[in-house]
């Protein structure tokens, strides 16, 4: 399929990169004692064509007429056959370069790979066929002379071949079982080691769309991070399908009442016999709409709370007191407040950490929640003050007040209680869990005079660059 990424597997990876080294090893070795095993069978070869030399040498000598003869005894040949069948040669040169006896046309070489004594050593081609010569440089004496000569002796290479195949042979089957019970105990070895990942896929793979639970199977460190981080992972989404699943609860509940109200209202318009009855069947499904428009606002804002986390959010700055000033100024303009008397007080500007839509939310919310239940011909002061370090923002009224059970009842969602029965109940939680989800904390208290409401926030102050 186009686009999609090549796999491969682990564990083939780590057995060729394991066993590749191994072979190359073996290889170089293997290279090595077959260089070691020519040298071997070479230096046991040659002793033993030195020692037939020397034999040969010890019976040369001087007859009676002045020259060089030579009675070659037959152990000195003998000792250089094998069961490979190779040739023999030999030469006897005098001081001159005379030939004395032997093989008149084999060649002594001017050079040599090795000297030992006054032994000469080298290879060479008789007949066609490869061979191994020694050079003996020696002199025989009688009682009236003394004259040099020149003793080679060869033999073809067969024996010393297959001593050096025969050694290397041995090496390479020592070797091989070697490679081998390399391999299968790092075959072994990988599998093991492996076999943590295959349990966790296998514990995944067992599980539901459903089954978030995090994954608690004993893991080696090397892999423990990405447990850790797939829990989190799990953790995420589950938090985010419950998110969705709450809000889609939440929204087809809290939606169903204005629409049945909408619906109810347009049937009644429609059946209206006279205009004020339209009228009013018609202000009253303008007032659902807008009550459904704020419950939407309201579900979308809750949501996107839900969503979100504190480390996933913009790193943003917002001018909370300008906020306050805004929003009060927003409701005075826009809305119809009667003889309620809005306004604001405290610092100029005060910086904090967190979105400004969330925070123009949390306050329109917690205005709006003064203004439609505290009562009529009353005073809303929002009041944002730097003390000590913290940023302590209230909002406080002097209407009808709450109950200390309507404080517990009204933090929870959905829940209005007794203190409205057409309140959506999510003003003031969801106020509080914009100020939690920036650090900060909410309080319902009493006033400190008198009847009313102050709702107390405190969020840390941010230092201006």
């Amino acid at each position: 399929m186009s686009g999609q990424t090549k796999t491969y597997s682990l564990r083939q990876r780590l057995l060729v990169w394991l066993l590749l080294p191994l072979l190359l090893i073996g290889l170089i070795s293997l290279i090595d004692a077959y260089n070691s095993a020519r040298l071997t069978a070479d230096d046991i070869s040659d002793r033993v064509l030195a020692g037939s030399a020397l034999a040969i040498a010890e019976r040369i000598f001087v007859n009676d007429d002045g020259d060089l003869d030579v009675d070659i005894p037959y152990v000195a040949l003998e000792m250089l056959t094998s069961a490979e069948e190779d040739r023999v040669f030999y030469k006897i040169e005098g001081e001159n370069g005379d030939f004395i006896t032997g093989y008149r046309n084999l060649n002594l070489p001017q050079s040599a790979d090795r000297s030992e004594n006054n032994l000469k050593f080298s290879d060479s081609e008789f007949r066609n066929f490869p061979i191994r010569i020694a050079v003996l440089e020696g002199a025989a004496s009688s009682s009236q002379s003394s004259l040099g000569y020149r003793l080679a002796i060869a033999e073809t290479t067969n024996a010393r071949n297959k001593m050096a195949q025969d050694i290397l042979i041995r090496s390479a089957i020592r070797q091989g079982l070697l490679i081998l019970t390399a391999a299968i105990a790092v075959w072994f070895a990988v599998t093991r080691a492996l076999r943590p990942l295959y349990t966790v896929r296998d514990a995944i793979g067992r599980r539901s769309s459903d089954d978030l639970r995090p994954i608690l199977h004993a893991v080696p460190n090397e892999i423990k991070g990405l447990v850790t981080t797939t829990n989190d992972l799990l953790s995420r989404i589950g938090t985010s399908i419950s998110a969705m699943r709450n809000f889609t609860s939440n929204a087809s509940h809290q939606l169903r009442t204005p629409l049945a109200v909408m619906r109810t209202q347009a049937e009644i318009a429609r059946r209206a016999r006279s205009d004020q009855d339209r009228d009013s069947a018609l202000h009253q499904m303008d007032e659902a709409i807008q009550d459904s428009e704020k419950m939407i606002s309201r579900l979308m804002v809750l949501a996107r709370i839900d969503s979100g986390a504190l480390e996933n959010l913009p790193d943003l700055n917002c001018d909370i007191a300008e906020t306050c000033r805004m929003v009060c100024a927003d409701m005075i303009s826009h809305q119809n407040l009667g003889k309620i008397d809005l306004g604001y007080e405290g610092s100029d500007h005060l910086l904090v950490k967190g979105d400004p839509v969330l925070y123009r939310e949390m306050l329109r919310n917690l205005v709006e929640n003064a203004v439609k239940y505290g009562g009529k011909d009353i005073h809303i002061t929002v009041r944002c003050r730097d003390i000590e370090g913290m940023c302590h923002l209230d909002i406080e009224d002097n209407g009808v007040g709450m109950s200390a059970q309507q404080k517990i009842d009204l933090m929870e969602r959905f829940s209005s209680g007794e203190y409205s029965k057409n309140g959506s109940g999510l003003g003031l939680p969801i106020a509080r869990d914009i100020a939690h989800l920036f650090g900060g904390v909410m309080a319902l208290n009493d006033r400190d005079k008198g009847t009313g409401l102050k709702v107390s926030l405190k969020f840390p102050l941010l230092i201006e660059a």
